[in-house]
């Protein structure tokens, strides 16, 4: 598969992305994730370990409604702070997660996490804990499983590793019918970067 620079223009940047920086240089940063993503991120899009575990999770959801799904996000929330967590352990260790870990690894430090959503918005498998279950309200989901295309949302410090961070999504496609199947994303390090 070729890989080629998407224009700007078909960025979608979600926020103002950094406070401070003039425009050009908020381009300039954007033009930076969006080049590495672009050519460290897509070619993942089409490993059987993300894209059988996308669809086999979209099959078992497929019926799932709205309050099912607040329900496996609250249980997810309510997890995170009980000593008992099987939801988060079993998604944290099945194998797309295991996969994704090394990903992040390989990366070393220019990734700080990555996580793999289904078609309906819930994780299904992610490098590390996430602080929801169901990203599905949110502009990462929302803009590149709904539009298709990649977006970098804006730039924070992470509070806990102090790194200046951006997250980016893509969707995944399923190979055979071109169809967007799921989305991934990845915090990247600008720091690092």
């Amino acid at each position: 598969m070729s890989w080629r620079r998407p224009a700007l223009a078909a960025v979608l940047v979600v926020g103002l992305l950094f406070a401070g920086p003039t425009g050009a240089q908020q381009d300039v940063r954007v033009t930076a994730i969006a080049d590495y993503v672009e050519a460290n991120v897509r070619p993942w899009l089409a490993e059987p370990a993300i894209v059988n575990a996308v669809i086999a999770q979209n099959a078992v959801h497929s019926r799932l409604n709205q309050a099912e799904i607040q329900d496996l996000d609250a249980r997810w929330r309510v997890e995170l702070l009980s000593g008992k967590r099987p939801l988060i352990d079993a998604t944290l260790s099945n194998p797309l997660s295991l996969y994704l870990k090394g990903r992040q690894r390989a990366a070393e430090g220019l990734i700080t996490e990555i996580f793999v959503m289904d078609n309906r918005g819930l994780n299904v498998g992610q490098s590390d804990i996430t602080s929801d279950y169901w990203q599905g309200d949110e502009a990462k989901w929302l803009k590149s499983f709904g539009a298709g295309m990649l977006v970098v949302e804006e730039a924070e410090r992470d509070e806990s590793t102090q790194l200046m961070q951006s997250q980016a999504s893509l969707p995944i496609r399923d190979p055979r019918s071109g169809a967007v199947i799921g989305a991934i994303t990845v915090g990247v390090n600008l720091d690092a970067l």
